[in-house]
């Protein structure tokens, strides 16, 4: 088992008419978006969300920790929910049951 620390997982999902590659998220990664999502929970800014919505896709999608918050802007909510709802559940984190 030891041969597989640090190994990648990844596929491709729809996003925007085309698609992107996501990978599955550390244990650490995880316990990263989990402690995010209980400030963003607490936190009274109203950008809160976005800002985890727009860590969880930078963590978890190939290149994507090179886009800007202006990038980010420019992409359609829904879109981004979407993402990043694949992800979660590629990465065991929801109700989905694709956990592969």
């Amino acid at each position: 088992m030891k041969h597989l620390v640090g190994k990648v997982l990844t596929k491709k999902v729809p996003f925007m008419g085309d698609e992107v590659e996501i990978r599955k998220m550390s244990v650490s990664e995880v316990m990263q978006i989990q402690s995010l999502t209980k400030s963003a929970t607490k936190s009274k800014d109203e950008t809160a969300q976005l800002s985890l919505l727009q860590e969880v896709i930078k963590i978890a999608v190939i290149d994507a920790n090179e886009l800007s918050k202006e990038d980010f802007d420019s992409f359609p909510l829904g879109e981004l929910n979407d993402l990043s709802n694949s992800i979660l559940e590629y990465s065991g984190l929801s109700g989905g049951s694709e956990g592969n």
